[in-house]
């Protein structure tokens, strides 16, 4: 099946957009800050990703859950990210965390305080930053 017209918007498009308008943060500017109380990392991978490990203390969100996680008023919010000061969001290499991190700018969390670690999780490994193996 092929779609009938070319898509108003595509993925590159809106990585551009998610990229130009969150602020990222490079590992070495993240690692100092695990384990820090006011700040959250996000881990918007799939579960099965999971068993590559996870930033030391991070919280799982899979991004396909995220809205209801987020929002104070689902039954599935997760308090931490209300509580926290910062929210830096993660997955393999940067793509989705940005994504995700603009959805979350968009439904009214403070860009001051939401942040896309750039390479994600592939270059924190290759940082040797804390992990945990879940």
């Amino acid at each position: 099946m092929t779609l009938k017209q070319p898509l108003k918007k595509g993925f590159k498009q809106m990585l551009a957009e998610a990229n130009a308008f969150i602020e990222t943060i490079s590992v070495h500017d993240a690692l100092p800050l695990v384990g820090e109380k006011s700040v959250l990392f996000l881990d918007v991978r799939e579960a099965f990703e999971l068993e590559k490990g996870e930033i030391q203390g991070a919280l799982h969100a899979a991004r396909g859950f995220l809205e209801f996680f987020a929002d104070p008023e689902s039954t599935m919010h997760k308090p931490e990210m209300a509580r926290a000061d910062r929210i830096i969001l993660y997955c393999a290499t940067g793509g989705r965390s940005a994504l995700a991190a603009k959805m979350l700018v968009d439904m009214g969390y403070d860009l001051e305080r939401v942040f896309n670690l750039a390479g994600g999780f592939e270059a924190w490994k290759a940082a040797n930053g804390p992990i945990e193996i879940i």
